[in-house]
């Protein structure tokens, strides 16, 4: 799948995370940002919406994670979109691979 990926994510160690793991990822803090991206990685703690996600990117994959014990967001993450919603640690397990499969898609 080409084209780009761009994550909601401010986190600053998670930004070094997912640039050492994902070439060419763009970061960005406005949803406005994500038009155009061919996936969008949402960090749940601080975009917890994915709607407006959606709206700004209709053909994106979304990929969001969150707290584990926050079932409430990851369920809504669901319902609003998102391709993928995993747990913050098993994101982070692998966050090329979580990625992965969207791109063979």
């Amino acid at each position: 799948m080409e084209g780009r990926t761009v994550a909601l994510v401010t986190d600053l160690m998670d930004r070094s995370r997912l640039g050492a793991t994902i070439p060419g990822i763009e970061f960005e803090r406005d949803v406005a940002a994500c038009t155009g991206a061919r996936i969008v990685v949402v960090d749940l703690a601080r975009t917890p919406d994915v709607a407006p996600v959606r709206a700004a990117a209709p053909e994106a994959a979304i990929v969001a994670f969150g707290p584990h014990v926050d079932d409430v967001t990851l369920e809504r993450a669901r319902a609003e979109g998102a391709d993928v919603v995993l747990p913050r640690s098993r994101f982070f397990r692998d966050p090329a691979a979580a990625l992965a499969t969207l791109r063979e898609g």
